[in-house]
């Protein structure tokens, strides 16, 4: 059984920085604060589609 995997994209810059292995269980898009290396500075980072 494959899991399925999220990127993370800035709010900011829009940049893909981080990836996850998401909960089939939730409903909403993931959120969080995460630092970018591109604004050199903690951000909040949002699940893409």
């Amino acid at each position: 059984m494959s899991q399925k995997k999220v990127a993370l994209a800035c709010s900011i810059c829009g940049s893909r920085n981080y990836t996850l292995v998401a909960n089939p269980n939730r409903v909403k898009r993931l959120q969080v604060k995460k630092f970018c290396k591109y604004c050199n500075k903690h951000t909040l980072h949002q699940e893409t589609r």
